[in-house]
């Protein structure tokens, strides 16, 4: 019994000086601390060990380290940045948008960083990151291409005539086009024109526009101004950049759009046809005959105009 006793005294013992150990009771704040979480003495050394662990490729740890300096020098000028390291841990490991959200505290919290030009990249290059993978958060689905269009909008809005703003802004056009989202797409791709005339992206942006419209015609079968609008998009571009690579492009889809318009008109010709409004009809198909004779209804219409002749006789 006395050597179960004296066993047990020694384990508590044992324990309870390990435990002390650990715990160190500082005056100043009045609480126990654990010097394993602890930060160094001053931000700049716990800016070099945290920086330590990142360039041995630790980012996990290197993560923790700058949050103890952020965490516990808020006012040091080495917070903004350990934030950006943050920021560039998480991207190492794959967070993403958690990476944004490290980027955009600098911003928030420290306007007069250094560091500006250098999260406003990062934020770009994580957008483009994001349009090519899926993300859960917080239990709901997004896709990456709507997060990245967040990130991308405030890309334009930290910076609207930064070096990257006009890309980001370009982006957003492309990623609601890639959504089908066309006249919303459309506004953004002349927000690029409006704002950013003397960029590489205003360009890109006129013809984008016009391949909006385009898309949109596609949608509407009978919906002729959409195809006409869409092919004077193309038309001015051409005209306005007949030395521009895209222009030969745009010259196929002026083509494409002049047979979308032919058929669209066949189409409608048919239609009064099937109701047995001939005068009606005939309107259309003639129309395809004066206006596409190079186009595949153009042979249609003109047997369709013979079929209607032969009827009245």
């Amino acid at each position: 019994m006395i050597k179960r006793l004296l066993v047990t005294l020694i384990l508590v013992f044992g324990l309870s000086q390990a435990c002390y150990a650990y715990w160190i009771w500082t005056p100043e704040t009045k609480k126990w601390t654990n010097p394993k979480y602890a930060p160094k003495e001053s931000p700049q050394e716990q800016l070099i060990f945290a920086k330590s662990y990142y360039e041995a490729k630790d980012y996990i740890s290197a993560y923790n380290e700058f949050k103890k300096l952020v965490k516990y020098f808020v006012d040091a000028v080495e917070a903004p940045e350990a934030q950006y390291y943050m920021g560039l841990c998480l991207e190492e490991m794959g967070k993403y948008y958690e990476a944004y959200r490290s980027y955009q505290k600098i911003i928030e919290k420290y306007p007069f960083s250094n560091r500006t030009d250098d999260v406003l990249k990062r934020e770009y290059i994580v957008a483009q990151k994001l349009l090519d993978q899926k993300t859960k958060l917080v239990g709901i689905d997004f896709t990456g291409e709507n997060v990245a269009m967040e990130i991308f909008k405030k890309v334009v809005e930290n910076a609207p005539y930064g070096k990257y703003a006009a890309a980001s802004q370009y982006k957003i056009g492309l990623t609601l086009k890639a959504k089908r989202y066309f006249k919303e797409a459309a506004d953004e791709f002349q927000k690029v024109v409006d704002n950013y005339a003397d960029s590489e992206w205003s360009e890109p942006a006129k013809f984008q526009i016009a391949t909006c419209a385009a898309r949109s015609s596609l949608d509407a079968s009978y919906d002729q101004t959409l195809t006409q609008d869409a092919r004077d998009k193309f038309n001015e571009f051409v005209k306005t950049h007949p030395e521009a690579g895209l222009s030969q492009e745009a010259g196929v889809k002026m083509s494409e759009l002049k047979d979308k318009e032919a058929e669209s008109s066949y189409r409608i010709g048919q239609f009064y046809d099937k109701q047995k409004a001939f005068d009606s009809a005939k309107i259309y198909y003639n129309y395809v005959i004066k206006n596409f004779p190079n186009s595949v209804w153009y042979a249609k219409a003109v047997e369709k105009i013979q079929a209607l002749e032969r009827s009245r006789l």
